[in-house]
């Protein structure tokens, strides 16, 4: 059935965040050669090492602030049954100081910059001006069910999101590109290559909306890395490329074309994807996290390892089957 199908798709779409996340955080802000000499070659979810930069600590399966922050989106839009930028900023500060996150490295800098500005009474059409890391792309993944593949409603919706912490072109065309993707997906869009063109179709539109900000532009590198995947044979070699050419760190303009492509590379896998995210280099919870969203979204639930449900499950206390549910009412209107 239909609905069984969509359903499927949006819990794979969240394990997904929930699954690249745990499976990078150990890794996070490594360089490739690091995580080599570490971790010889992650394929399963590791506690993170001592001394970790960030994670020191963090037991294996443990997620970050990637998939709390998809949650917290995903609490947000099933409370408000749609995007409320107002209620999504009080949610943040609330969570940040929750876990004492504007204590540490925990927020990233163009959310921690915005967050401190909305607290000291800046409005939230103000303070994420000058967002232009992944933070707005790595908890965009329930946008992207709620927009369901519609260009223009996902680019309102995901403009929308970024208004507290990422209120620019940079930030609002780079979290478009991956909610289409997930949108498109759960529309029964099963073709990756299909899927990656609808996505990059909604960067140049997308570009229009938010404050002005400077950037690499994220369309000329997404094809650039989706060139370098399509040229390169083997896979390391060209992850390798990836890493040296498009990049694996903060910007969006990094971001968003390296996780396109890793997921043309693994053709939509979410299992392989997540492994390749994790071992690529740079900040590999997050790219891990978007690429898990994309893949789990074409392929859904049934292609995740039970065992890695299971712990994600209980090592977060996640119910995956609750936000699914609800997302899917959501966005149909249906139990």
């Amino acid at each position: 059935m239909q609905s069984e199908r969509i359903k499927k798709q949006i819990k794979g779409c969240l394990v997904g965040v929930a699954a690249g996340d745990a499976m990078g955080m150990p890794s996070s802000m490594m360089s490739p050669e690091t995580i080599k000499k570490i971790f010889g070659h992650i394929n399963q979810f590791l506690p993170a090492p001592p001394g970790h930069i960030i994670h020191d600590g963090m037991a294996a399966g443990a997620v970050t602030d990637d998939t709390q922050q998809t949650l917290l989106f995903a609490d947000s839009i099933i409370a408000r049954q749609g995007v409320d930028p107002e209620d999504i900023a009080q949610r943040l500060i609330q969570w940040g100081e929750q876990i004492r996150a504007f204590e540490s490295m925990a927020v990233g800098p163009s959310s921690l910059r915005a967050l401190y500005a909305i607290k000291s009474g800046k409005s939230i059409h103000e303070a994420g001006r000058a967002g232009d890391t992944n933070g707005a792309v790595m908890r965009i993944a329930p946008v992207g069910i709620l927009g369901f593949g519609d260009r223009d409603k996902t680019m309102d919706l995901v403009s929308r999101a970024c208004i507290p912490t990422h209120n620019t072109n940079i930030a609002i065309a780079g979290a478009s590109a991956i909610a289409m993707a997930i949108g498109q997906a759960l529309k029964g869009e099963q073709d990756v290559d299909s899927l990656i063109q609808s996505a990059i179709g909604i960067i140049e539109p997308a570009m229009q909306l938010g404050n002005i900000w400077y950037s690499a532009s994220i369309l000329d590198r997404a094809n650039l890395a989706l060139d370098i995947v399509k040229r390169t044979k083997d896979r390391a070699e060209a992850l390798e490329k990836l890493y040296r050419v498009i990049g694996a760190g903060v910007q969006i303009s990094e971001t968003v074309p390296t996780c396109l492509a890793l997921t043309r590379l693994v053709d939509g896998d979410p299992v392989q994807g997540v492994i390749a995210a994790a071992n690529l280099g740079g900040d590999c919870d997050t790219i891990g996290a978007i690429t898990g969203a994309i893949c789990g979204a074409i392929r859904g639930i049934d292609a995740f390892p039970g065992d890695w449900v299971q712990l994600l499950s209980t090592t977060n206390q996640i119910d995956f089957d609750w936000y699914t549910g609800k997302l899917y009412q959501t966005i149909t209107g249906k139990e």
